[in-house]
């Protein structure tokens, strides 16, 4: 299976010695699917090269942001250019000003916006902001969601919908998890129950308002909706992570397809073009907290850095162009529409969750609703399927639990390609 991968194998072995897993994050390290992972050359397009020379038709995009491809020629010149002008000052530029105006223009809840440098950042930082306006405590968030890896957000899964939340990675105190709530997605009587429970003790809701971080799971009808409800009847500021949808379901991201508008959005991902990025935005009145305006403290070095916004203008402004979304939601219909499909065709078990230009493939015949119905997903089988996708030369998610995005840079060469390989690859998983 791994024959030909001489290269990825020696540099996996020198990068073990080197770091922990041999990866800077785990799901990069195979362990959910076995074999070695492939080290990258190079990208361009739709492709990636390994260390060995081999081609993948990437569903990745590196984990989303690459919505127009890999080195998107617009992009590598705007990131080009900033770069022959200075890396960094560690001062404002006219860069930060332009993002951010797109932002505001784009999206529907953001009247000011504050760069951090990943997602992480943007929503422990919106938590933060969401505790002072409140002056509570307490979170809701749910299972399954991931809002980055803040110590009170690193809550175990499964823990019951009105118990405080234990932590889920080592190094993390039962204290810092104590304020933090977990509900149990597209279920609204979970977050009622926990309301009538702490009332007027909750700070903030905090949701993807797609799940992304356990497959891609969309809200059911008018869960959101009652979402919003609840935390204004309360008091509670509801926080959107959109560090994945959005700029990715379009311009507006999922508020504008739900027609909910949160108090705070969390962004990330496509607004940094492929490089390091994130941010958090909301009205005047919550934004205008953070100092040195207000009490609320919050920095970084290299925030708003001009490579970084650069790269994320050069994206949007690319993504704002009059049928950008109807082409791309196009090409991921085709790719959906051909492996649902197949799968029928040959009777394999599975479900297909999908939303705009990103989909998950759950090797299980019950709807995926839930972090609980996820995990009924055979995770066996999707490893044996991953490989063989990866043996052909097409690059899905080294994990069940991740979203398959589509970029405009596929062709429907490459998706007739990947539907052909996959056609292949379930008749011996």
């Amino acid at each position: 299976m791994e024959t030909g991968i001489s290269n990825s194998k020696r540099l996996y072995r020198v990068a073990q010695r080197l770091m922990p897993g041999g990866v800077n994050s785990p799901v990069r390290s195979y362990t959910a699917v076995g074999g070695t992972p492939r080290f990258i050359s190079k990208a361009k397009g739709a492709y990636v090269y390994d260390e060995d020379g081999h081609k993948y038709i990437d569903y990745m995009a590196s984990w989303g942001p690459l919505i127009l491809g890999h080195a998107q020629t617009d992009v590598v010149k705007a990131v080009k250019k900033a770069t022959e002008r200075g890396t960094s000052y560690g001062a404002p530029c006219e860069y930060e000003i332009e993002l951010s105006n797109l932002i505001v223009k784009s999206v529907p809840s953001v009247e000011m916006v504050r760069m951090t440098n990943s997602g992480t950042e943007a929503t422990m930082s919106a938590i933060r902001l969401a505790r002072a306006y409140t002056g509570r405590d307490m979170i809701v968030k749910f299972e399954g969601c991931y809002h980055g890896h803040a110590d009170y957000l690193l809550v175990k899964a499964g823990s019951g919908a009105t118990t405080f939340g234990t932590p889920s990675s080592p190094g993390v105190p039962k204290g810092f998890t104590q304020s933090t709530l977990l509900a149990r997605f597209n279920d609204i009587c979970s977050v009622e129950r926990l309301f009538r429970r702490y009332k007027n003790k909750i700070a903030c809701v905090i949701i993807e308002p797609i799940a992304a971080n356990m497959g891609v799971i969309p809200p059911e009808k008018d869960f959101l909706k009652s979402l919003r409800q609840i935390t204004k009847r309360n008091g509670s500021l509801l926080v959107f992570d959109e560090v994945i949808t959005g700029f990715r379901l379009g311009i507006g991201g999922a508020q504008k397809k739900y027609g909910v508008l949160p108090d705070i959005t969390c962004l990330g991902k496509i607004i940094g073009g492929g490089l390091p990025v994130g941010a958090y935005g909301g009205k005047r009145n919550i934004m205008g907290l953070i100092a040195p305006v207000g009490p609320v403290y919050q920095a970084g070095t290299l925030s708003g850095n001009p490579l970084a916004m650069a790269a994320g203008i050069a994206t949007i402004k690319k993504l704002r162009e009059k049928g950008v979304y109807k082409k791309l939601d196009s090409k991921a219909g085709l790719l959906v529409d051909g492996i649902k499909e197949i799968l029928k065709k040959q009777n394999i078990k599975a479900t297909i969750n999908s939303r705009g230009s990103m989909f998950t493939i759950f090797f299980t015949d019950l709807e995926v609703i839930d972090y609980s119905s996820a995990l009924k997903s055979d995770t066996k089988i999707y490893s044996r399927f991953f490989n063989k996708l990866l043996d052909a030369g097409i690059m899905f998610p080294p994990s069940q639990f991740e979203a398959v995005f589509v970029s405009l840079a596929h062709t429907e060469k490459d998706i007739a390609k990947t539907l052909n390989v996959f056609s292949n690859a379930v008749k011996s998983i």
